[in-house]
């Protein structure tokens, strides 16, 4: 493994103890209800794969390595809940798992076809309730030590990116997202992927989490709030 790559699982590591969670702007967010669902995601960063960050978003990112990537599925667009999303791998709480880690890992075999005994699990981030689906969901980190093919199971995912990081904190691909609803707008970081990945933006829960692994490890770059991108659900 490179050195940068092992000063970059160093970092990752270090943020589990100070990461936080962007907030959700223009909007209160509502305790979970009685009925929550658990569930867990896998946030798995790795050695960058054969699909170079372009020269111009390595050069925008000086205090950090670009040879790292972060593992992406877009949802299908038939799901009940987040249909067409950039997403982590994962989902709901099985009583066979044995942990939250477990949960993460089989999930992301399940939608990628990964092989979990390549994954080191460096820990997990505090729970976060998404009330649109009524998920508590646990973020897990892991680092791809030992790679292997992903492709997506076209039912839950019907894409898989490995989505160099560089590029995701290039300032010209960071913004605001926004969503209006009936009692206003609602706003958070935001990501957009490049035209090898479909140009997709990247919102809602995984662009928070996202932006605040950046933010706790020192990788973020200045870049414009002001810049929004619409969406839609």
């Amino acid at each position: 493994m490179a050195t940068n790559s092992v000063l970059a699982k160093q970092q990752l590591m270090a943020a589990l103890e100070r990461a936080t969670l962007p907030s959700f702007e223009g909007i209160k967010m509502p305790a979970p209800e009685p009925d929550v669902r658990n569930s867990a995601v896998l946030i798995l960063f790795g050695e960058l794969d054969s699909v170079p960050a372009s020269p111009a978003a390595a050069d925008a990112s000086p205090h950090f390595t670009p040879d790292l990537d972060v593992l992406l599925t877009r949802r299908s667009s038939g799901l009940r809940n987040h249909a067409g999303q950039i997403a982590f791998p994962g989902g709901g709480v099985e009583p066979s798992d044995a942990d939250r880690a477990a949960t993460a890992l089989r999930e992301a075999h399940e939608e990628t076809g990964l092989d979990p005994s390549g994954v080191d699990v460096l820990g997990s981030l505090p729970d976060a309730h998404i009330p649109v689906s009524n998920y508590l969901v646990t973020p897990v980190l892991g680092w791809w030590r030992l790679p292997s093919d992903v492709a997506a199971d076209r039912q839950e995912s019907v894409e898989v990116f490995r989505v160099p990081v560089a590029e995701l904190l290039a300032p010209d691909a960071r913004g605001s997202w926004q969503l209006q609803y009936a009692g206003g707008a609602m706003r958070g970081p935001a990501f957009q992927l490049g035209p090898q990945f479909g140009g997709h933006v990247v919102w809602g829960f995984t662009a928070m989490l996202l932006s605040g692994i950046f933010e706790s490890v020192g990788w973020e770059q200045p870049w414009d709030q002001t810049h929004i991108f619409e969406v839609s659900r």
